[in-house]
């Protein structure tokens, strides 16, 4: 099997989940099921999206410059550093908002994941080639 079949194999079941995190995450601003819905499900669901995103997991023509750039490894250390720094700027007061360390757990409980499968495929494509 050649790297982009598999590739558009995949392709579909990603774009599923990146429809899904991206419902999920709009849902946290309409409906209100408690603490953990309005404070954490977006931390969890947003970085995974973004992540999907930019590796551009969810597409068919997915063999370009920026997804070359964007490495599972990457990807995922430059979500991490973002993430993190967020809560950073926060736990210093640099804006208004509140720190939350449970905020850090949520941010890579998704993605973490999801960078191990994307970081699986990642390597099987490549013994492909």
């Amino acid at each position: 099997m050649n790297k982009k079949y598999r590739h558009n194999i995949l392709a579909p079941y990603w774009a599923i989940l990146f429809i899904l995190l991206w419902g999920i995450g709009l849902s946290t601003l309409w409906v209100d099921y408690g603490t953990f819905w309005k404070g954490y499900l977006l931390d969890i669901a947003g970085p995974a999206w973004n992540y999907i995103l930019f590796r551009g997991l969810f597409t068919f023509k997915a063999d370009n410059k920026w997804t070359r750039f964007f490495s599972p490894n990457k990807t995922f250390f430059i979500f991490v550093f973002v993430c993190f720094s967020i809560e950073l700027i926060q736990y210093f007061k640099l804006y208004d908002a509140t720190y939350d360390p449970y905020d850090l757990l949520a941010y890579v409980s998704l993605l973490f994941p999801l960078y191990l499968i994307d970081s699986y495929n990642f390597k099987k494509d490549r013994e492909i080639l």
